[in-house]
């Protein structure tokens, strides 16, 4: 130390009276601290004399302090450690050395010191990840090294092995001894090369085994409800130990470094297969949507998206003025930029008014060409009926929230497409309306789109800067099955699956499927943070769409049983039925295009009906304001007095008498005056209108068009009111229609019951209504009662629905018997498309497995030639996948071998790509890598599980059928 520091410090410290008293004054403080923890310990060693040693020893352990066999050594223990505060004289040579005396005051200010941590949790955690990241790359090497390469532990001990407290399910060991050498930089690689994962980065006091956090992922996976602080405490029972929040947040800490390195292998197993570019998983996660041959039918719909919003999976906002303590981003293929999701708010806010040309029948959905968006004017009663086609101003969420849920898109085979967050706001169509764009840029052209509200988003879109590449693209929206029965009945006949060409049996009813299974979610992301709740949910996701990956081979199999059992059960009765009825095929579909024409204009009046009751209202009007301008003339004509004498006003003339009632006169020259003005205004309206109408000569009373004008004019409140009751009825026939089908989840009988609740109420307002008009007739029409109107159960039986204005009764589609027939040709029409798009999409499936199993041989033998790192790690992955794949391709085997499958059986060639000739060569030798696990697992001792004798069966299965093929 430099001689001026050394002497400042003498003269600061040493030399000042007032500084060495400070020095003594809390020496003595901390001396009297020490002597009344002994008299604490000694009155705590009295009270427990009574207990056992163990008991001893674990209430000690709680207070996290080393523990002697028995009080007496406790005791010893506090007297060794307080002989160790004793004044000890300095010798004489030390005492005028300024360094030494420096270093003894340095001790003695610092012996008792405590240190409290003022960050904030903010700053702690910013810190905490600030260390790991460093550490995640060597941990991930650390990681493959002590799964896949397993090197054996040194034979003899080294000065650089430690010991550490560790959490171990499946051992229940306490502590570990942990072998390191110098090459090992920190204790985390040291602990993760020998299975464990330590709670903190740099010095950790307890560690979590690698096999526990396995476990505990595996559990999430499958019952994504289940929280940290649930299994720390089946851990701690484990244990036999109380529960304590540190062990929760050592356990969270380190499985949340975990996931990271599980995040960075399969990035990096993604990368070796080349499957980490951009949209690679919307472009290729599901081969019958995306894996196009070359040769295959053209389908009307290349591939069929929904997306749907979810407020389940809401987070609590920062309550108080907190500040947000985890500040991480998490990044994931799912989740769509905010920035992107935002340039669509403004256009979701701009709708077409009523005035606005717009044509219902734009889309008929003849599968030759889908054609422009379905602005069907239809979709403004959709509105009144579903919360998600409300204005976006309308679309307000609790203010607790600070993302209210998430809006997510899916396949109809249900694998996830994107996902947004929806911020403080609810269902709004910006984010649909990003989806569209997104899928407009990634998904190619001829997509059918299911939305709720689809009817709804169509002129949305239509009036937003998507609509000419949504036109140019021939996307087709629609509503899906599950919401499409509470729609408005001319929504219905455009929009709903059931008379789509092209549809097929498919009900788009996914996301209620998705959601239905994610919201197990809510319970751990309603107070996660916002990197913790994305970090669920992707895993969540990541899980559900290799479910759903493995389940195709079964799906396309139920779907085709499905659709073959429908043709054969009622395609024999509706023949016959043809046959009785005289009908044909060309009959159906010309009474489906009459229907669709009744259901487009019902309710709606004639151009000529709505101009001659416009005339015919002008003419009682004129007659009226003749009638007034009549009398008001009069009146004013009879206040002139009989002796009037036009006398020219001067400022000296006397007052006469007619001056005496001038105001009286001046108002009636003013009523007169403007009742002239009312009827040239309406003579002029009559006069404009009769050239536009080509009227040349006026409408009398006695004239048989105004005659029926105004009958017609009686009869239009009537008929209101009855159009109104007839799509109130319609639409709770259809409802009770779909409550009755078999098979129906009891989620969805529920949102029915409480659609029909609502209902019912407005169909007894509108009997009353009908009811008030049916009176005011001339003759009065038959009332209704509300008893039998809400006990309909069939469309026959509403017998007014031939009293409309449009009388249906001569029409042989309004008969129940042809009703029947077109119904059920519908679903046979649908169910033929649906064996089609089977044949396809299996053939698809089949080429993509194919082809996946080259492209691993292939993989696998570049990575193990060039000592890849993560070569165990892919090798994991192919060998999952290829057990995934032999289960699917066991299903096809079974689909193909149904009677009257007609499609083809070999694998095809991908579009845009040439015939890959090495494809049956690696073929061949995967099928040989599959007799030998077969014949392995057939010869083992152990064997015997009935999951071993599954697979044997489905890889058996495949062998036979893989041997078959050319």
């Amino acid at each position: 130390m430099p001689a001026s520091k050394t002497t400042r410090s003498v003269r600061l410290v040493v030399g000042s009276t007032r500084s060495t008293a400070k020095l003594k004054s809390r020496v003595l403080s901390q001396t009297q601290q020490v002597e009344d923890r002994r008299h604490r310990q000694e009155r705590y060693n009295a009270n427990i004399a009574g207990l056992s040693t163990e008991s001893q020893t674990l209430l000690a352990d709680m207070q996290h302090e080393a523990v002697d066999s028995t009080t007496a050594g406790i005791v010893d223990a506090m007297d060794a450690m307080d002989h160790d505060f004793q004044w000890e004289t300095v010798p004489d040579d030390l005492r005028d050395n300024e360094t030494f005396m420096l270093a003894v005051r340095d001790i003695v200010g610092s012996q008792w010191r405590i240190y409290k941590d003022s960050r904030g949790w903010r700053q702690r955690l910013v810190r905490l990840h600030a260390n790991w990241s460093p550490l995640v790359n060597a941990l991930t090497s650390g990681y493959l090294t002590w799964k896949y390469s397993s090197p054996p532990p040194p034979s003899e001990p080294s000065p650089y092995d430690f010991s550490i407290d560790v959490i171990n399910i499946y051992t229940l060991a306490t502590s570990a001894y942990i072998h390191s050498s110098p090459t090992i930089e920190t204790p985390a690689e040291a602990l993760i090369l020998n299975g464990y994962l330590g709670a903190t980065p740099h010095s950790p006091t307890i560690a979590i085994s690698l096999s526990t956090l396995e476990l505990y992922r595996r559990l999430r996976l499958r019952k994504p409800s289940l929280s940290v602080e649930a299994f720390t405490k089946v851990l701690c029972d484990l244990y036999h130990w109380p529960y304590r929040r540190r062990y929760r947040t050592a356990l969270a800490d380190a499985f949340d470094v975990y996931l990271a390195i599980h995040r960075n292998i399969d990035a990096q197993v993604l990368k070796t297969l080349g499957r980490d570019s951009e949209n690679w998983q919307v472009l290729n996660a599901c081969p019958p949507c995306t894996y196009e041959l070359k040769d295959e039918p053209e389908l009307i719909f290349r591939r069929m998206i929904v997306f749907d919003g979810n407020n389940s999976l809401s987070r609590m906002a920062p309550l108080g003025g907190r500040q947000v303590g985890d500040t991480r981003l998490f990044k994931s293929d799912y989740y769509l930029k905010r920035d992107y999701i935002d340039t669509f708010a403004l256009q979701s806010n701009t709708l077409p008014s009523d005035d606005e040309n717009v044509d219902p029948t734009s889309q008929t959905h003849t599968g030759e060409s889908p054609g422009p968006l379905n602005t069907s004017l239809a979709a403004s009663a959709c509105t009144d009926n579903w919360k998600a086609a409300a204005a976006d101003a309308k679309k307000k969420s609790w203010g607790i929230f600070e993302e209210t849920g998430i809006f997510a898109s899916a396949c109809c085979h249900g694998l996830i497409l994107w996902i947004g967050d929806m911020i403080r706001s609810g269902e709004l169509f910006k984010y649909p309306l990003a989806i569209i764009g997104k899928a407009l840029e990634t998904l190619g052209s001829r997509l059918l789109v299911g939305y709720d509200v689809g009817c709804k988003l169509a002129i949305t879109i239509a009036s937003s800067s998507l609509a000419q590449r949504f036109n140019e693209a021939e996307y087709c929206m629609c509503v899906d099955a599950f919401h499409g029965y509470t729609h408005s009945y001319l929504c219905q006949d455009k929009n709903h699956p059931n008379v789509i060409k092209g549809m097929g049996i498919e009900d788009l009813a996914t996301m209620e499927r998705i959601f239905s299974s994610s919201n197990q979610l809510a319970s751990v992301t309603r107070y996660a943070s916002a990197y913790n709740r994305r970090v669920s949910i992707d895993c969540f996701f990541k899980q559900w769409d290799e479910d759903k990956y493995l389940n195709l081979g079964n799906m396309l199999y139920q779907n085709y049983v499905q659709a073959r059992q429908t043709i054969e059960e009622q395609g024999s009765a509706i023949q016959e039925a043809k046959i009785s009825l005289d009908i044909s095929d060309d009959d159906l579909k010309t009474w489906s295009t009459e229907q669709s024409q009744y259901l487009a204009t019902s309710g709606q009046e004639a151009e000529w009906d709505v101009h001659a009751i416009a005339y015919v209202e002008l003419i009682q009007k004129l007659r009226e304001a003749r009638a007034t301008s009549e009398t008001a003339s009069a009146m004013f004509l009879n206040a002139t007095p009989m002796n009037y004498e036009f006398i020219i006003p001067t400022s000296t003339s006397t007052p006469s008498p007619y001056s005496v009632n001038l105001s009286q006169t001046r108002k009636l020259e003013t009523r007169r005056r403007q009742a002239s003005q009312r009827y040239d205004t309406i003579l002029q309206d009559i006069v404009e209108l009769e050239l536009k109408m080509g009227i040349t000569r006026r409408w009398e009373p006695a004239d048989p068009e105004y005659l029926e004008t105004l009958k017609y004019m009686s009869q239009r409140e009537y008929h209101r009111a009855l159009d109104n009751l007839q799509r109130l009825v319609v639409l709770r026939l259809f409802e009770l229609h779909k409550l009755n089908i078999s098979q129906t989840g009891y989620r969805m009988r529920t949102h029915i019951a409480k659609s029909l609740q609502t209902r019912c109420k407005a169909i007894q307002t509108a009997v009353k209504s009908y009811d008030t008009a049916a009176l005011a007739l001339e003759p009065p029409a038959p009332t209704l009662d509300w008893s039998k109107v809400s006990h309909y159960n069939f469309l026959e039986e509403f017998a007014l629905l031939r009293e409309t204005r449009q009388d249906i009764r001569s029409r042989r589609w309004a008969e129940p018997a042809v009703r029947e027939v077109m119904k059920q040709s519908l679903r046979i029409e649908r169910a033929h498309e649906e064996i089609q798009r089977c044949y396809v999409e299996s053939r698809r499936l089949h080429t993509a497995i194919v082809d996946e199993e080259a492209h691993f041989t292939r993989v696998i033998l570049e990575a193990k030639s060039t000592s890849d790192p993560v070569c165990g790690a892919l090798e994991e992955f192919c060998r999952r996948r290829r057990r995934i794949n032999a289960h699917i391709l066991a299903r096809l085997q079974d689909l193909y071998s149904l009677p009257g499958f007609a499609g083809l059986t070999t694998p095809g060639v991908m579009k845009n790509s040439p015939d890959n000739v090495e494809t049956i060569a690696d073929l061949q030798s995967l099928v040989i890598s599959e007799h030998q696990s077969v014949e392995a697992d057939e010869n083992d001792d152990c064997g015997g599980l009935e999951e071993d004798d599954t697979i044997a069966g489905e890889v058996g299965g495949l062998l036979n059928y893989i041997s078959e093929l050319p």
